[in-house]
């Protein structure tokens, strides 16, 4: 059924935005600020950067992985039930990391547990305000999203705190039961469109309603019987009975005579499966021929590398230099987390400017956020590592600018299937990038040469998006380098879908 215009854009859509924003807030409020726990880690466990750092580099990047998957299950069962479910998994996970005895428990607890629940959850939300708005989608979904990082400065603060009042395994059971609220906010998830397993079940509720309803049932069937002897009068079912007492009663004998007729729907089934797959898997071989989403895979991949990294390291840097005794009142990582969500919308309105190209603008967010990394081993000072997190942080937010990209080299039609492999390689690069470079201090005892190694990266990985995109490698003669979106509301333009 599709819904109706009169809901789009307005009335309860707000509310949704407002839970999704909510949700986003306590599924990533913690994974975001995992710097603030890295240290308190690294004493208790007394393992090596790079196997702890495992930790936090899963947490972030399961859930982009698995983002196919993940849309699937909201896809077939709704935003609500899915939601739910995530929410006893964010918060099962959390509270199960408070009793790690290691930190390989810890990476199984925290780092894959909680990272798959975020995924739900970030599915979940985005697909359920997508239902919701049509014309404001942008900012919508705008608002939504900066839900991460608005949780990422509350969060590192309020674990900060939490650890030195509570310990660290208090803190982690305090924020798991704050997490259990993500059941709470499902609930204000009103589905317009009815998911596609419920469909499903509809259909074949319908199906077998038209057959069985020419078929006189067995009386023993349609009987009611009160107490052990008393026998009432024949009485008609209703629907939903009758399909029941079929179900329940003549499945033996509708499997056997429907036997030979299963077996060919089944064949056809595989069938329809198979060129489905087939189609799927040419369309995703086609759209690794474009030179241009090649190099943005490249880049993203180079980027996420590299750049998050400091997400989990910079607390860990500013006390193993001595910069700092402790964490401060105002992390590091509260610093980054707002100034990306700043990043986040000043890009996406700088992209809509018309003779601005969206992939040179990403491709200077990265030199710009891969310098920034190549200085932070010259600073030597807090208040100059402020400055740098800042900068990066508010370069980081060209995750905003990942759709419109993808919209501008593949366009509208492919943009789901292309947007999930650049995910893809997006978290790849974020699993790898912290247990690199916490490999680089176990070797060297210094962060000097895995920043070295990050910038070095981040730099590179922006060369290559420049060169690959520029305008001599494209034969196709196109009329118009922008992408095929008419906004139809000055709202649209305050943030770009992220």
């Amino acid at each position: 059924m599709a819904p109706s215009t009169k809901v789009l854009d307005g009335g309860w859509g707000w509310a949704i935005v407002v839970v999704s924003f909510l949700a986003q807030l306590l599924a990533y409020g913690s994974p975001q600020s995992v710097g603030v726990l890295y240290p308190e880690w690294l004493h208790a466990f007394q393992e090596g950067k790079g196997m702890t750092a495992w930790v936090g580099s899963l947490v972030a990047g399961v859930g982009l992985i698995a983002s196919p998957v993940c849309s699937a299950c909201v896809d077939n069962f709704g935003a609500r039930p899915v939601t739910i479910f995530s929410g006893v998994m964010v918060a099962g996970g959390l509270m199960l990391s408070a009793f790690a005895p290691n930190v390989q428990f810890l990476i199984f607890s925290y780092g894959i547990v909680v990272g798959l629940g975020c995924g739900l959850v970030y599915a979940a939300t985005l697909t359920i305000t997508c239902q919701y708005f049509d014309k404001r989608r942008g900012l919508a979904l705008g608002i939504v999203t900066t839900g991460t990082s608005v949780g990422a400065f509350i969060y590192a603060t309020a674990q900060n705190e939490l650890i030195v009042m509570f310990g660290l395994d208090g803190c982690l059971l305090i924020i798991g039961a704050v997490a259990l609220n993500l059941m709470a906010c499902a609930g204000f998830m009103r589905p317009l469109n009815m998911p596609g397993y419920y469909l499903k079940q509809k259909a074949a509720l319908e199906r077998n309603t038209e057959e069985q309803l020419f078929e006189k049932p067995p009386l023993d069937d349609l009987k009611i019987t009160i107490g052990p002897t008393v026998t009432t009068p024949e009485k008609t079912l209703t629907v939903k009975e009758l399909l029941i007492t079929i179900d329940s009663k003549d499945l033996a004998v509708q499997t056997e005579t429907k036997k030979g007729l299963a077996g060919l729907a089944i064949m056809k089934v595989i069938k329809k499966k198979k060129q489905a797959y087939s189609k799927y898997m040419h369309s995703m071989y086609e759209i690794l021929q474009d030179q241009s989403m090649v190099a943005f895979c490249i880049g993203i991949f180079m980027f996420s590398l590299g750049a998050f990294p400091p997400v989990l390291f910079i607390e860990d840097v500013a006390q193993s230099e001595g910069l700092i005794e402790e964490v401060s009142i105002i992390p590091l990582v509260s610093i980054g987390a707002i100034a990306t969500c700043v990043g986040k919308l000043a890009l996406g309105m700088l992209v809509d400017i018309r003779w601005i190209n969206g992939i040179y603008l990403y491709a200077f967010t990265m030199f710009a956020g891969g310098i920034s990394l190549l200085l932070i081993p010259f600073t030597k000072s807090y208040v100059g590592l402020q400055v740098l997190t800042a900068i990066l942080g508010f370069f980081s937010g060209n995750w905003s600018l990942t759709s419109y990209i993808t919209t501008q080299i593949v366009g509208l039609d492919r943009l789901t299937q292309a947007h999930g492999i650049l995910m893809f390689f997006g978290g790849f690069g974020i699993m790898l990038g912290p247990p690199v470079v916490g490999w680089f201090f176990d070797w060297t005892q210094s962060y000097d040469l895995a920043f070295y190694f990050s910038g070095s990266c981040v730099v590179l990985g922006s060369f290559i998006l420049f060169v690959l995109t520029l305008p001599c490698w494209n034969r196709k003669h196109s009329e118009n380098d922008r992408p095929d979106v008419h906004y139809t509301s000055n709202c649209d333009k305050v943030a770009s879908v992220a």
